[in-house]
């Protein structure tokens, strides 16, 4: 079943952004609307941050996370989907890495989390079902992020997640493509981002543009995760029955040249490890140091990290702030 866009089902998926925008003008202002919106700085009260290649649902009556957000997306694009009968939404980081099956768990999450709604087709893609029994509604879906990178990365993700959405079994609405051209702008003749992260207020759906100070526990364990490739999937780290964050288990290759690579210079971290260091956050360098001293201490992730083979679990102060890891 298609994607669709204004009510009208797209009989194939664009070859390209450009194809897309072409034959749906209000994407195109809808985005424009949108980048024009001031970013939020959003603190940690009620937070759920999404890092890169990684996903977290929730329903809208969730009593520890009232925003979800993701941001420092350059290339990446942020994914939200969302269920308008049942209010329950998964926003998700992707990077490239396994699109098809990453864009498959997302729809079968949000179908889980909404079983019941009228029209729902099988719980082969499921999750989203189970959070809205007895609701009506459609999937609504954005998209946020990437630009006009002179490598394209961009241009080929945000095709690759469209083609990837078109051949799911369920009718998706397409409503926001804020990505490609349409989120770029020219500083001295480089292109850059307008927008690198976004945030949802749960209860409602409201999507802005957003900025995250605090991105939430063990980040340098979450960045060697996706630096070393160890797992090409994306990785769910939030169980909102039980209001806990989780991350893992995982493992990943040791890493050769881990000393060496510290010993460089903040200027060539980035020119060689990002694939747009032209327009790269001011943080990029000080995460990767972070996330190689983490590989450099833990080699096998598998014995000093997750030694009994369980996720590593995290749960919200009182006041709704930080998170704090338990055992659970």
């Amino acid at each position: 079943m298609p994607i669709v866009i204004s009510g009208v089902p797209v009989e194939e998926a664009p070859p390209d952004t450009r194809s897309l925008f072409l034959g749906a003008p209000n994407l195109k202002d809808a985005a424009a609307q949108f980048t024009v919106i001031p970013s939020k700085m959003v603190g940690s009260h009620g937070l759920i941050y999404v890092g890169q290649r990684e996903f977290a649902s929730t329903v809208s009556h969730d009593k520890n996370v009232s925003i979800i957000g993701s941001d420092d997306c350059t290339t990446c694009l942020i994914v939200i989907l969302r269920h308008t009968g049942s209010g329950a939404i998964i926003l998700a980081h992707m990077d490239g890495a396994d699109v098809d099956g990453s864009v498959h768990i997302l729809v079968n999450r949000i179908q889980e989390m909404s079983v019941g709604y009228e029209g729902s087709v099988h719980i082969l893609v499921n999750r989203i079902q189970e959070m809205s029994v007895g609701y009506e509604g459609r999937l609504e879906l954005n998209l946020i992020g990437g630009f006009a990178d002179p490598r394209a990365h961009s241009e080929r993700l945000s095709i690759s997640i469209l083609h990837a959405f078109h051949r799911q079994m369920t009718d998706i609405d397409l409503v926001l493509a804020c990505i490609g051209d349409l989120n770029t702008t020219y500083r001295g003749g480089i292109a850059w981002p307008f927008i690198y992260g976004v945030g949802v207020y749960i209860k409602t759906g409201e999507i802005f543009p957003a900025i995250f100070p605090d991105k939430g526990p063990d980040m340098s364990l979450r960045t060697a995760r996706i630096f070393t490739n160890g797992q090409q999937q994306l990785m769910d780290i939030y169980d909102c029955g039980l209001g806990l964050m989780r991350l893992g288990p995982f493992t990943y290759p040791p890493l050769r040249g881990v000393d060496l690579w510290l010993q460089q210079s903040d200027d060539l971290i980035v020119s060689h490890l990002s694939p747009s260091p032209e327009v790269e956050p001011p943080n990029f360098s000080q995460k990767i140091r972070a996330a190689l001293n983490f590989i450099r201490k833990h080699q096998f992730p598998a014995i000093t990290v997750f030694p009994d083979g369980r996720p590593k679990f995290y749960r919200k102060i009182e006041n709704g702030g930080m998170w704090i890891e338990i055992q659970y």
